[in-house]
């Protein structure tokens, strides 16, 4: 007899993100050029490291507990990370259970990291900000090849109306990537697998889990949109509303990178000989594709991507739809946008 059908689908879900960073692996050494004319014989590359962030909660808990069976099988060693953010009394006992809980999965290495989280951008994009840096930096001093996390179906459903109420565009409904960060190091195997699969399958293969205080909590505006607004959603429009708001993320995404991709390749015509961007010549460009170059303009010259929102660009695209000799126009991080001689400049003030 197999396995439960829950703990079939997250160790299939793993087996699936593993096959490809072992893939990945081989391509990159493959592509990596030798240093001597005539190589000597080189000794057996040592097996990929791929780390779990594991916070004790059900999504995690699952996730770890397949990495922790499939990896094996493929020659992978398979490691743990927690982080704890200190923002609740025991939180270091917390992280201390998980990395007991890791310790019987037999995962290793397994290491609990302490966050300072700051206040930019409210508790939760701190909270997140904090995290990431955390596993960017474990991950570089382990020599990991990937770092999974455990974000579910739902999560996604929640990222997409949370980019909808920003009204950010499209980038924004995309949700979270299956792959993200730098060299794809972050993988979400279940992000086409509901919330409820997960905690299915820690309650048969009897994992204790803990429930995040701070996911009920209705000071944060993703625990009130998962325990007011999903529910209220699905009131209304029935009970496929999850599922149709994950199916959106990917086919924004798919849009997303098609528009990127055009921007990326347009924004050469449009700049003269002295590399400045030229009003006439982004007027002609479809509006979605001008934006994503001035997005990527104000960037560069730099104001923070996370600060800078739709209605900044709306207001520099102005300058070149709307020209009615307006002045400058102020941009986060000290940039400035202003016309000159039918030149759209966008530097440092």
């Amino acid at each position: 007899m197999g396995p439960h059908p829950a703990v079939a689908a997250i160790r299939l879900a793993v087996r699936r993100v593993l096959h490809d960073v072992l893939t990945d692996t081989s391509a990159h050494r493959e592509l990596t050029p030798s240093r001597s004319p005539h190589p000597a014989p080189s000794p057996p590359p040592a097996p990929p490291l791929v780390l779990v962030a594991c916070s004790g909660g059900a999504d995690s808990m699952a996730l770890a507990s397949a990495l922790a069976f499939e990896a094996p099988k493929l020659g992978i060693r398979a490691g743990a990370v927690t982080v704890d953010h200190g923002l609740q009394p025991g939180s270091d006992l917390r992280a201390a259970e998980v990395v007991t809980r890791m310790t019987a999965l037999g995962l290793d290495p397994i290491e609990s990291l302490v966050v300072h989280v700051g206040r930019d951008g409210g508790p939760e994009a701190a909270a997140r900000d904090a995290r990431y840096a955390a596993l960017d930096e474990a991950a570089e001093r382990h020599g990991a090849t990937a770092v999974l996390l455990g974000h579910t179906r739902d999560d996604q459903a929640e990222t997409v109306l949370l980019g909808l109420a920003r009204g950010s565009g499209i980038r924004s409904l995309s949700g979270m990537a299956a792959v993200s960060g730098a060299g794809g190091r972050y993988r979400r195997p279940f992000l086409h697998l509901d919330r409820q699969t997960a905690r299915k399958a820690c309650m048969v293969q009897s994992l204790p889990v803990w429930d995040d205080p701070h996911n009920a909590d209705p000071a944060y505006t993703r625990s009130r949109l998962r325990h007011e607004g999903l529910p209220a959603l699905e009131k209304a429009l029935g009970k496929g509303v999850v599922e149709a708001l994950a199916r959106t993320a990917q086919l924004s995404r798919d849009d997303a990178d098609a528009l990127d991709a055009w921007a990326a390749q347009a924004e050469s015509s449009v700049r003269d000989a002295t590399g400045l961007l030229e009003c006439a010549k982004l007027f002609a460009l479809p509006p979605a594709v001008r934006r994503r170059i001035v997005r990527r303009a104000a960037i560069e010259a730099g104001a923070p991507a996370g600060a800078l929102f739709a209605r900044h660009i709306e207001e520099v695209d102005r300058l070149i739809t709307g020209w009615r000799g307006q002045g400058a126009i102020n941009l986060p991080g000290k940039v400035v946008a202003q016309r000159q001689g039918g030149r759209l400049v966008i530097r440092q003030g």
